[in-house]
């Protein structure tokens, strides 16, 4: 199964690579090791998100940049709104990257 690397950039993902490096560092684990966890965490990401999550979410806001680039759209948004069935929040700006997922089956 390919896999897309944005989840290690999230917060779960940040602290799983700061955890690797620093076993690495101390002698725990191999840095091959750290490496596979890190492919495995991709893999378990899409994974999940393709099949456990099902809300549903409109996002409307001021569409300050858009960009499209190697199949992988960025949106940056201003005074975002996020409605899902139980919520509604607001933020002042917020990054959306979206990626084909047929290129994963490929």
């Amino acid at each position: 199964m390919a896999t897309f690397e944005l989840y290690r950039r999230s917060t779960i993902g940040m602290c799983l690579t700061d955890t690797l490096d620093e076993m690495v560092q101390n002698g725990t684990l191999t840095p091959d090791i750290a490496i596979q966890v890190l492919v495995q965490f991709d893999k378990s990401m899409t994974e999940a998100l393709d099949t456990q999550v099902k809300s549903k979410v409109s996002i409307k806001g001021h569409l300050h940049t858009y960009r499209f680039c190697d199949n992988v759209w960025t949106f940056i948004l201003q005074d975002a709104s996020f409605k899902s069935e139980e919520c509604q929040e607001t933020v002042g700006q917020v990054k959306i990257v979206a990626c084909d997922s047929k290129l994963l089956s490929q």
